[in-house]
């Protein structure tokens, strides 16, 4: 796995670095690298939790349009990458009005399941949880158009968000994940992965249970999306839609979640790999190895090596699988410049192996197959908002009364 040069500090910079090192494992072109409305790396991570007023979340953070009446945060694309662990974010809404801190805590937890569910069931994550794949009803006329149709002005305008800035409010991916999977009856796999292309903060644990919630496949019960959600959370969009007087999301949706699934092993409770409680120190390492997942100046490996060099490797197998969007390329880029980290290209576990490695322990099954692989002799513990323990994961309800409370 070559190294490449470090990746320069400028947007302009980070776009050409990126067009010119990994635009060959991209989804689009290089003109639209630069485009998101998002800088990577933690000085921008600082400033948006600095900046950050909840006043007024639980009443705006579904709305849409305009957008200088969202209350959504921004912030899930530092959380994502470890900018923002969970528990700076939740200690940062404490002087917060109580009903708009208990509504940003809520969506703090849903993060924290979605990695514990993560953690519990692995790559089963990718199929159904609890029902089948969304069904019509009978006698239902067929969707007939494209699963996220341009002539509509609610899936025009998402859509043009998500590819130009790798970044949607919660309510519209429940439009576009509902369009896609209950009303136009299209696989919702195929529609998670064409999110996650483009989403600065995708990850296989939120987007996907976020994919599963909407299709009905984790819950049994669908998301159903109509014109009454875009009337009530975008007005405009209606009276500029080419389709106002016979729109095909007139009515709510007939369809209805699949037939009742018994599900992975391990969801209605039992052993979850968490990590170690303090670190396991075996050696002296020769570099800290950084994850996607942890790529703040906090993460526990860096604070408690800072005298070795980090390294990161741009994974080329699996980034020509999943043909990511150069916007999120361009934010961990822009990161990783921050950083100062050596980055590479390749296989990590064919350059890393033969070196004694720190390494923050973190929640995917990819990650401690590599672990598994390699010289770790220092492993630092993951910064849980509640550590997972062995209560049942089949839902956020159930999960809620039995996880163990905040640290």
């Amino acid at each position: 796995m070559p190294l490449l040069p470090s990746p320069p500090t400028d947007r302009d910079g980070a776009v050409a670095w990126v067009a010119e090192h990994l635009s060959h494992l991209t989804c689009d072109e290089p003109p639209a690298y630069g485009t998101s409305r998002f800088r990577g790396g933690q000085a921008a991570a600082d400033a948006a939790l600095a900046s950050l007023d909840l006043t007024g979340y639980a009443r705006r953070r579904s709305t849409v349009l305009p957008e200088a009446q969202r209350g959504a945060s921004r912030l899930s694309p530092y959380i994502r990458h470890g900018l923002l662990p969970l528990p700076d974010v939740w200690d940062a809404a404490a002087a917060a009005p109580p009903r708009d801190r208990q509504r940003f805590r809520d969506e703090l937890q849903w993060q924290e399941y979605a990695r514990h569910l993560y953690a519990r069931v692995g790559r089963d994550l990718r199929e159904p949880l609890r029902a089948g794949s969304p069904v019509p009803s009978p006698g239902a006329p067929p969707w007939r158009d494209a699963p996220w149709p341009e002539r509509m002005a609610c899936m025009a305008a998402t859509t043009g968000e998500l590819h130009e800035h790798g970044w949607l409010v919660n309510q519209t991916r429940m439009w576009l994940a509902s369009q896609w999977s209950v009303r136009a009856g299209a696989d919702w796999r195929e529609g998670r992965d064409e999110m996650y292309r483009h989403l600065l903060d995708g990850s296989p644990a939120a987007n996907g249970l976020g994919w599963q919630w909407s299709a009905g496949t984790a819950t049994g019960k669908v998301y159903g999306f109509s014109r009454w959600q875009v009337e009530k959370r975008a007005p405009q969009l209606c009276r500029s839609c080419p389709l106002r007087d016979a729109c095909p999301v007139q009515d709510w949706p007939e369809a209805q979640s699949g037939a009742r699934l018994e599900g992975p092993p391990g969801l209605g409770g039992g052993p979850t790999d968490a990590g170690p409680r303090r670190p396991e120190v075996t050696g002296e390492p020769e570099a800290v190895w950084l994850t996607a997942e942890s790529l703040g100046d906090t993460d526990p490996a860096l604070v408690a090596h800072p005298d070795v060099p980090a390294v990161f490797g741009f994974d080329e197998p699996l980034l020509a699988r999943l043909r990511l969007s150069g916007k999120r390329l361009v934010f961990l880029a822009e990161t990783l410049a921050e950083l100062g980290a050596q980055v590479h290209l390749g296989d990590p576990v064919t350059e890393l192996a033969g070196r004694r490695l720190a390494t923050t322990w973190t929640y995917p099954p990819g990650w401690r197959r590599r672990a598994d692989r390699l010289d770790v002799v220092a492993l630092h513990p993951w910064p849980w908002l509640r550590r997972p323990g062995s209560g049942s994961v089949r839902s956020f309800s159930a999960w809620v009364r039995t996880a163990p409370g905040r640290g």
